[in-house]
């Protein structure tokens, strides 16, 4: 794979960072600019969209309709609905729409989901997930985007422990939740506009409880309004065992099993290895890469990450209402766990 050109709403941002990686064309120049010129270009096969929440749809549609393959930043877009609407688009164009969060390909996480898969805690029952900090403001120079719609721990944080929620237990069903806001400003900790507040707009809490439709359950909390630390912690029992998994945000990880033996009531506790990492953020794009080349599904697909969003609106509606919210787990089936060898970068021709 090649970089072959990088756009900005601020080009000469987009031409910094060019310069910086050594993005050029064919005759040295830097290759960088306007959205609307990476679109025109003929010699780009897939475009990364890392544009701001509220934009990840617009921006999507518009790379689609340009012919070429999407790469998201989650959450692949602000309504079901639209959603929808993006992997319609693609499947009429012919062209794939993936979506982050690429971490759950990593062997951290994909190690558990393989104990999971081969029945070594049994049928799986609970789960739980966590993720609470005092939010990002006390290191991030430019917060302010995160406390907007469309971010908030919810769908910022959210589709981490949600996407691997749903590998581990399937598709979800129902939905009840809660919310709260602990400030409605907040101000920043760090950078050049230390000491500026600015406002929240979004529940800075939510606790939520999953009912899947396979008949499991989970809690889930997210939450940038707890002195705590807490960052992904993942509980999931089943009738023969429990194991807690690594952070969903990260590529490694190691995770702890605990499991039943036959005739005893004690647990037997041991740590699942973790093969080395050899790739990190960026995976998911090179896997669609060669998913296409391949003829094969990808990873980390577009009908995962809108059944993902789903269920986030579902939390936040579920919160907001005061109400069940049921969901449509049609159009997505968790899919099986990698090989134990599955490496992205590895050359196959």
């Amino acid at each position: 794979m090649e970089v072959r050109f990088l756009a900005d709403l601020d080009v000469e941002r987009a031409r910094a960072r060019a310069e910086e990686f050594e993005v050029r064309d064919g005759s040295g120049e830097v290759a960088a600019g306007t959205v609307e010129e990476l679109l025109a270009r003929e010699d780009v096969d897939i475009v990364v969209n890392l544009m701001i929440p509220a934009a990840h749809a617009e921006v999507d549609r518009r790379i689609l309709e340009a012919g070429k393959h999407v790469w998201s930043e989650k959450p692949i877009a602000m309504a079901s609905q639209e959603a929808r609407e993006l992997l319609a688009l693609a499947d009429e164009k012919g062209l794939r729409l993936a979506c982050a969060p690429d971490t759950m390909l990593g062997p951290g996480i994909q190690t558990a989901l393989r104990a999971v898969a081969s029945g070594e805690i049994g049928d799986v029952l609970t789960g739980s997930f966590v993720f609470q900090t005092g939010g990002p403001e006390s290191w991030h120079p430019s917060p302010e985007f995160l406390f907007t719609h469309g971010a908030g721990p919810l769908f910022d944080m959210g589709p981490y422990d949600v996407s691997a929620a749903v590998r581990l237990f399937g598709p979800v069903a129902r939905v009840m939740a809660v919310s709260s806001t602990a400030r409605d400003t907040r101000v920043i900790g760090s950078g050049p506009k230390a000491g500026t507040g600015f406002p929240v707009d979004v529940p800075t809490h939510h606790a939520a409880l999953l009912t899947f439709a396979s008949g499991a359950s989970a809690q889930a909390v997210f939450s940038f309004q707890s002195a705590l630390p807490r960052i992904g912690e993942i509980e999931v029992s089943g009738i023969e065992g429990s194991i807690a998994l690594p952070d969903p945000n990260m590529f490694a990880g190691d995770s702890t099993l605990w499991a039943f033996p036959e005739g005893l009531a004690a647990p037997e506790t041991r740590t699942l290895p973790v093969p080395e990492v050899p790739f990190a953020r960026g995976a998911g794009v090179v896997d669609l890469a060669r998913s296409l080349r391949d003829g094969v599904p990808e990873q980390a697909s577009g009908a995962m990450a809108a059944h993902v969003l789903d269920v986030l609106i579902a939390i936040h509606d579920a919160a907001a209402e005061g109400r069940i919210v049921d969901v449509d787990p049609a159009g997505f089936t968790a899919p099986e766990p990698l090989p134990e060898d599955w490496d992205p970068t590895v050359a196959t021709l």
